[in-house]
């Protein structure tokens, strides 16, 4: 029996897939496994039988990931579960604010119960929402990961110009791309030349503040900015800046401060990017799925902290362990297996970053006894975090 703690409100299509008698869903102190949203798991107690965190989503900073993967826990997101919905309010976004949207219609708004006939007002008033039509304009996408992919594809189809810049473009996406996209050779060339440009990153120490006074100097006066990656991305003291300057004629966030909502020319709104009904249910069962692979099988699929491992599985026993990436690794757990007379069937090691994982199956017939010494053997190794066998 496997036990799943969930947080937050998972949507029915990522439950159902723990609907079988192997599985409970919050019936124990110590999970197994945890699938959540966007609950902190910063102050809650690690339990030491948790094996596997999936978040329903991409982002992944209400889960203390470094403490998980000293403890040998593999952190799982969502990436690309809710990419179209994404795109859809990016797109949106770049039209309603070339043509004044929110302004009008709130201007609008305001005309009721004044006791005069509005159409008069109404043609005097609309002259101050003329806008931009957005055919022939030039967008500048950065990042083409799911998202900016389908941001880049779609943008043409409504009569952009699309210039993309992404050094790190994954082969699945390249393939996907139309071939009018253009290229950019650095992201200074998106800077210079376009009229949106909008923003599909992770953070990281290199993108923090990526968009800043220097960068700001070189983009084109009245540029629109879209920012539905993250907040840090941007130096706000910059941006504050550039939009009195009018150097940057709007710029339009998911992700909401105090000084952003004080600020003119901006459309700030409330995290909202993947807020559909259908992302959720995509990013519920995703979450699920990979989370259930993983319990099963032992293979990782969208993991953020150890590497994605796949070995078909063929019921044999299968030893898994998460350990340091560190040198003689592999020959220390096998030393182990032989003391016992256990034989490879099949093994995978793959590793990321400062951390490994390791796959093995084992041909013999293996008593609870023989496990449980092995497992406490392999656990002795430095470097070894957890170890199970399936």
């Amino acid at each position: 029996m496997l036990f799943i703690q969930t947080y937050n409100s998972i949507a029915k299509r990522g439950l159902a897939v723990f609907s079988t008698e192997c599985y409970k869903l919050n019936e124990a102190e110590d999970p197994d496994a945890i699938l959540l949203r966007s609950y902190s798991l910063h102050n809650v107690p690690i339990s030491p039988t948790l094996k596997a965190v999936a978040r329903a989503g991409a982002g992944v900073n209400n889960i203390p990931v470094e403490k998980l993967s000293e403890l040998g826990v593999v952190v799982f997101n969502t990436p690309g579960a809710n990419a179209n919905a994404v795109k859809e309010l990016a797109l949106m976004s770049v039209i309603a604010t070339s043509r004044h949207f929110l302004e009008a219609a709130n201007w609008t708004k305001k005309l009721v119960g004044n006791g005069e006939e509005i159409s008069p007002l109404i043609e005097s008033g609309k002259k101050q929402f003329v806008g931009t039509e957005i055919q022939g304009k030039r967008l500048g996408v950065i990042g083409l990961g799911a998202i900016g992919g389908l941001v880049a594809n779609d943008a043409l189809a409504l009569g952009m110009e699309v210039m993309a810049y992404d050094p790190f473009i994954s082969v699945n996406i390249a393939w996907q791309l139309s071939s009018e996209v253009k290229r950019a050779e650095s992201i200074e060339e998106i800077y210079k030349n376009c009229d949106y440009i909008t923003l599909h990153v992770p953070l990281t120490d290199e993108t923090r503040g990526m968009l800043n006074h220097q960068s700001f100097s070189l983009m084109k006066d009245g540029v629109h900015i879209l920012n539905f990656s993250r907040g840090e991305l941007v130096l706000e003291d910059d941006l504050e800046a550039a939009l009195k300057e009018r150097k940057i004629g709007k710029y339009i966030t998911d992700f909401p401060t105090n000084r952003l909502l004080s600020l003119e020319n901006t459309v700030v709104l409330p995290h909202i990017g993947a807020s559909t009904k259908e992302a959720e249910e995509n990013c519920a069962q995703m979450a699920a799925n990979v989370l259930k692979q993983f319990l099963e099988t032992g293979n990782i699929r969208n993991s953020i902290n150890f590497p994605n491992v796949n070995m078909p599985y063929t019921g044999k026993r299968r030893l898994t362990i998460t350990h340091r990436n560190i040198p003689n690794m592999v020959g220390q757990i096998t030393t182990h297996l032989a003391v016992y007379h256990l034989n490879i069937a099949d093994m995978i090691n793959r590793s990321k970053g400062v951390w490994a994982y390791t796959m093995i199956d084992i041909d013999n017939a293996i008593s609870d006894q023989v496990m449980n010494e092995v497992i406490h053997r392999l656990k002795k190794i430095s470097g070894v975090k957890k170890v199970r066998f399936l």
